[in-house]
């Protein structure tokens, strides 16, 4: 597989995508593969691909969508020509549109991969517009990887046309391990955290997406039957400077951190109040960091959040979301007997099988015949790109 030259495409440059795209150019970058990754020039991203010693180049992308995606779509077309890969990897939902909308040069593979379909993140009209989208654009590449089953599922649903496979997303269990009682109290020391006080901790973006404003509508009720509970949000975002303004006592916002193995192995509970996911990194790391789990009921979340290791909980649901957390950081036995199985559970999701089986995936579509492109190609025409436009105008959680 040695000599295979990739271009990972990604707009986000905080949160899981972001990180996803880090760890799986750095493993292809390890097999002696030419690796480069198009992503916006600020915002963090480039400075960690600089510390992973990964090539880079400025894609000027911003999260919305609309008039700016036909320049955005020409300057990552550039790119591509600039630097000549054989596959090109398309994550997340922005550069999926961009990437997918102008269509590759002759000869060179395309993979996109959701991480979340786009259309969860509209309503209406705009929801159909995108689900449209996505099944037109499905002929404009050569594999659709999803990180776990429920996002295949609400891909093959929504009647998307493509070549699918899952890949599961991993977790590198070298990096987060079981922290137990004295590598808690030693993260809380590290963290001015109280060495005492029930904590739940949240990662992740600070967006609508993640559901942050329902965990801060619940917390008043976990206060109520846990007065000295802390609540520590963990991240960035558009949503963070309002959440800030809308939270009361017990509530601590972080900025977000290159790794948060220390605020996980602080915490007696991690929670996720996504509204939707496809299989976030967060809840795999906490999994192998021994924590219970208390996550919004929906698929992705579900593959991970069992009845042994927390609580899944109606999504939008303030009241049941802090009943699940009041029980855990009440009973810290039971939080701790989920934090067990849910670090015996983490081995089936293990980050090097994961990359192996990207690798694979993408060695395969360079060797042998090439593999039609299923359905019927989007082709560049105004009309396509209005739909485009149109299917992701309200959908900006997403990118």
């Amino acid at each position: 597989m040695t000599g295979l030259k990739v271009l990972h495409v990604c707009q986000p440059t905080l949160g899981g995508v972001a990180r996803y795209v880090e760890q799986a150019a750095a493993d292809q970058r390890d097999r002696g593969w030419d690796v480069a990754v198009a992503c916006p020039p600020g915002g963090g991203l480039a400075g960690r691909l600089d510390g992973l010693g990964v090539r880079h180049f400025a894609w000027e992308a911003g999260r919305s969508p609309g008039r700016s995606v036909l320049p955005e779509a020409y300057r990552l077309r550039r790119v591509v020509r600039s630097f000549g890969p054989q596959v090109v990897h398309l994550h997340s939902a922005k550069a999926g549109l961009a990437g997918r909308l102008l269509g590759p040069p002759r000869r060179t593979r395309v993979i996109f991969q959701p991480h979340g379909w786009s259309w969860l993140a509209a309503t209406g009209w705009q929801a159909s517009m995108s689900v449209l989208w996505e099944r037109a654009a499905a002929a404009r590449a050569d594999l659709l990887i999803c990180v776990g089953a429920g996002e295949l599922e609400l891909g093959r649903s929504a009647g998307v046309p493509a070549r699918f496979r899952v890949v599961r997303n991993g977790v590198d269990r070298t990096a987060f391990t079981p922290a137990g009682e004295p590598a808690r109290r030693a993260a809380r020391d590290a963290l001015n955290v109280p060495a005492d006080a029930p904590v739940a901790v949240c990662v992740g973006r600070v967006t609508r997406q993640k559901g942050q404003d329902v965990l801060v509508a619940a917390w008043p009720r976990v206060r109520r039957r846990c007065p000295d509970a802390l609540l520590v949000i963990v991240g960035d975002g558009e949503d963070a400077a309002r959440l800030r303004e809308r939270s009361g006592p017990g509530v601590r916002f972080v900025p977000e951190v290159a790794n948060p193995r220390r605020w996980l192995a602080a915490s007696n509970v991690v929670v996720l109040p996504s509204r939707w996911e496809g299989l976030p990194l967060t809840a795999l790391e906490a999994l192998a960091t021994g924590r219970s789990l208390v996550a919004s009921a929906i698929p992705g979340l579900g593959e991970v959040v069992g009845p042994d290791t927390g609580a899944l909980v109606p999504v939008e649901d303030p009241a049941a979301l802090a009943g699940a957390i009041s029980d855990r950081l009440l009973f810290p036995e039971l939080a701790e007997a989920e934090g067990r199985a849910g670090a015996a559970e983490a081995a089936c999701f293990d980050a090097g099988d994961t990359f192996g089986l990207l690798a694979g995936l993408t060695s395969g579509l360079t060797s042998g015949p090439a593999v039609p492109r299923t359905g019927r190609r989007a082709g560049p025409r105004a009309g396509r790109r209005s739909l485009a436009e149109s299917a992701h105008r309200r959908a900006d959680d997403h990118w």
